[in-house]
């Protein structure tokens, strides 16, 4: 599809860990953390399609065939949020992939995987899907969609979640999700619920859900954005969904080793639809060994004064409590490399 590498985001700089919204506007604002000179970036993307690609095509299509019940659902969500969602999904798509993937408001095509569906978005159903060969076609040889959500999603790198808002009540609830790469949390344990309760199990995330009747009428109203989330991880695995099979991170990782650690960054995109009353939120990992993203030692210190920040709430949280004075010892010493 592309054989361009991955833009490597280090939104750490701060030297600081907050849990915020965080959002920059689409198009617009930029983005401060982008590149090895953390050089302001304005990005009008949506989805990240590089050479990882196929990467997440064999992720998600793994997860698929294994348990997808435990990764995709829907919970009271309306025709007209999922047709306005997928009709952009599959338009922006085909607009972002340069002519690999190819939708015409019936009909979505992608040459990489070799399958073509049309789609009744409104429905959420695929009416009929071909495949033929394409250079990735053996990922999805023994797939079969079963939703136009379903389908779409499997295209793109990105996770997708639908937020809806009630609008007599003005409630918010979590309407759908296809999640197939979820960082240890269980995607349909989210199903149904509203902003403030996806968001509590995060260690310090009292101030953003205080905001949460602001920050969701933002999402649907003025957006689109772009936020950042971020952690080290001693896995590049793309699934941590607490029903895959087990892997080094988290409780399985009882030392650090900086060979075997990576940052993992998430770029989440948020795009409103006011008159379907929704939002969509595209996740997108992105895994880099944390030695090419701390190679100037300025990036070094700057991640471990961000550590250093976490409460003991927050350390636990992301999984390193065990891990976090070997790691902490090991980004002084990169800080001191050719540093001051």
């Amino acid at each position: 599809m592309t054989s361009r590498s991955p833009t490597l985001y280090r939104p750490f700089l701060s030297g600081k860990y907050t849990v915020s919204a965080g959002l920059y506007r689409l198009g617009v604002q930029p983005v401060p953390f982008v590149g090895l000179d953390a050089a302001e970036v304005v990005e009008a993307h949506t989805f990240a399609l590089d050479d990882t690609y196929p990467a997440f095509v064999a992720s998600k299509t793994a997860a698929h065939a294994r348990a997808l019940h435990e990764y995709a659902g829907e919970a009271g969500l309306t025709p007209a949020l999922r047709g306005a969602a997928l009709a952009f999904v599959a338009r922006t798509l085909a607009a972002e992939s340069k002519g690999c993937m190819i939708w015409d408001g019936r009909h979505f095509s992608n040459g990489a995987l070799g399958w073509r569906a049309a789609l009744d978005l409104e429905r959420g159903t695929v009416e009929s899907l071909t495949k033929a060969s394409g250079p990735l076609s053996h990922l999805v040889a023994h797939i079969q969609p079963i939703s136009a959500l379903d389908f779409l999603a499997l295209n793109a790198p990105e996770d997708l979640a639908l937020l809806a808002r009630q609008p007599a009540t003005g409630a918010d609830f979590l309407a759908a999700v296809h999640v197939m790469s979820p960082q240890h949390w269980h995607p349909l344990d989210k199903l149904g619920r509203d902003f403030t309760f996806v968001h509590a199990p995060v260690a310090g995330s009292d101030p953003l859900n205080a905001t949460a009747l602001r920050l969701v009428d933002a999402v649907i109203s003025r957006g689109p954005f772009v936020r950042f989330a971020w952690g080290v991880a001693m896995s590049d695995r793309l699934d941590h969904h607490p029903a895959a099979p087990p892997d080094a991170d988290r409780a399985h990782a009882t030392a650090f080793d900086p060979g075997r650690a990576f940052l993992r960054v998430e770029r989440q995109t948020l795009t409103g639809f006011p008159t379907a009353h929704g939002a969509l939120f595209t996740i997108r990992p992105l895994i880099y060994p944390l030695r090419q993203a701390v190679a100037d030692p300025a990036h070094a210190r700057a991640l471990a004064a961000a550590h250093r920040s976490m409460t003991p709430e927050q350390v636990e949280y992301k999984g390193l409590t065990a891990l976090l004075p070997e790691l902490l010892g090991w980004l002084d010493e990169q800080a001191q490399v050719n540093g001051s």
